[in-house]
């Protein structure tokens, strides 16, 4: 028996008629003409291979391989979760740091009469690498391990920065940098507001 040929013109007639699919079965052949003009007419060519008792035809195997790289793609950006989800674009924000009301230190630092206050005002939040905030203290001072890059500017008052190299005395216009891991205490003799910029922005965890 002569094998089907499908030609050009074959594969028109099929769009005339809506068919939107061509099934090859084993044996049928196709020009490549007829090829080029099944893509321009958006037919589908479907090659069925001769089928095995329990086997899967060319398209069903081509259909599963796809399903399953679509599922672990899908897996993939599931297990991700908030992580790829794109960072908020930075844009300029302004604090009025002259209205700002600061709440107690949230840390447990056992020293109620130092009166710590701390508010942050720059965070990840607005889409900064670093964070930035507001810290004042009384007279007194408490142990701090930084695990973060940190840089102070002392506002009013006297800030001590204690370490096992000595003390950093920082006054008004004073500019205090202080690297990751360092075992500090903060400290004045009667009070300090300062500045303070960390990073990574994620400083408190």
């Amino acid at each position: 028996m002569a094998k089907k040929c499908y030609t050009a013109q074959d594969v028109r007639s099929l769009a005339d008629q809506k068919v939107l699919e061509l099934k090859l079965s084993p044996g049928e052949l196709i020009t490549p003409l007829a090829r080029d003009a099944a893509r321009e007419l958006g037919i589908k060519i479907i090659e069925v291979e001769k089928e095995q008792p329990g086997s899967q035809t060319r398209a069903e195997v081509v259909s599963s391989s796809l399903e399953e790289q679509v599922r672990q793609i899908v897996g993939k950006l599931l297990e991700k979760g908030d992580n790829s989800v794109t960072p908020k674009r930075a844009s300029v924000v302004h604090v009025d740091g002259r209205s700002l009301v600061m709440p107690p230190f949230s840390f447990e630092i056992n020293r109620p009469e130092m009166d710590v206050r701390l508010e942050d005002v720059i965070t990840a939040q607005h889409g900064s690498p670093m964070a930035a905030g507001f810290m004042t203290l009384h007279k007194g001072s408490f142990p701090w391990t930084l695990t973060y890059d940190e840089i102070e500017f002392v506002i009013e008052g006297e800030l001590h920065i204690a370490t096992d190299q000595g003390t950093v005395v920082g006054k008004p216009g004073d500019v205090i940098f202080i690297p990751k891991g360092t075992k500090i205490s903060f400290g004045t003799p009667q009070w300090a507001k300062f500045l303070y910029v960390t990073y990574p922005a994620e400083w408190a965890g």
